[in-house]
């Protein structure tokens, strides 16, 4: 059965910019707490307004570096969206914490692919999550780097963490128009995820979601 890909547009700093790219076509939308690092950071106010003013359709992420269950629970129930992106890595019963108090809230662990140790994380994960992000920070920086670096990471080692779990895989990490089929062609990904890729000055613009959705579509239909 065919891949039809979905789209994650992250760093949403406006309800207009939700609007936006749900209008091009994106079946979710990014919105991120408070980090060490990297860019798209906007307040848990904010966060909670642009959430409750997108269709019910579409998945409303919420980007936490919160590593205990209590305290994503509380922002969770701050801001109110439905998906829960964990950035950081966090202890296993961490998940079955957040199933009990956060009843029919997604669950998403980010996977930093550093090498094929990223394997095996992705595997163990998979068991407690609803869904994987595969991205290209650095947690063992001073300053950890959890996201939203631009880079790319080693798409075969993705590759083979989607061949591995039965739970979807988003891919992120320096997509942009100008690379997305290949993305796609090597990982065959459930989605993708982009921020700065699809920004100029840090804005979204329209002009560089045209051509991804293009991109897209044209590999979703061929």
């Amino acid at each position: 059965m065919k891949n039809i890909i979905r789209v994650k547009i992250c760093c949403i700093s406006s309800s207009d910019e939700a609007r936006l790219a749900v209008a091009f076509g994106a079946s979710a939308i990014g919105l991120v707490s408070e980090m060490p690092s990297g860019p798209g950071v906007i307040n848990e106010k904010l966060i909670a307004e642009i959430a409750s003013n997108v269709p019910p359709a579409i998945s409303t992420f919420l980007l936490t570096s919160k590593t205990d269950a209590d305290s994503i629970i509380t922002q969770q129930r701050r801001c109110k969206t439905n998906t829960i992106q964990i950035v950081d890595r966090v202890s296993s019963d961490v998940y079955g914490r957040l199933r009990d108090k956060l009843p029919g809230i997604k669950i998403v662990q980010v996977i930093h692919v550093s090498g094929e140790e990223s394997v095996n994380e992705a595997k163990t994960v998979s068991q407690s999550v609803d869904a994987i992000l595969l991205d290209s920070g650095n947690q063992k920086l001073k300053v950890k780097e959890l996201g939203g670096t631009g880079r790319t990471h080693d798409w075969r080692i993705s590759k083979i963490i989607c061949d591995s779990v039965n739970v979807p895989i988003f891919l992120a990490g320096g997509i942009k128009p100008e690379n997305v089929r290949e993305a796609i062609e090597t990982v065959n990904p459930f989605g993708i995820d982009l921020c700065s890729g699809v920004r100029v000055d840090s804005k979204l613009n329209k002009e560089l979601l045209s051509k991804l959705f293009k991109e897209i579509n044209d590999k979703n239909n061929s």
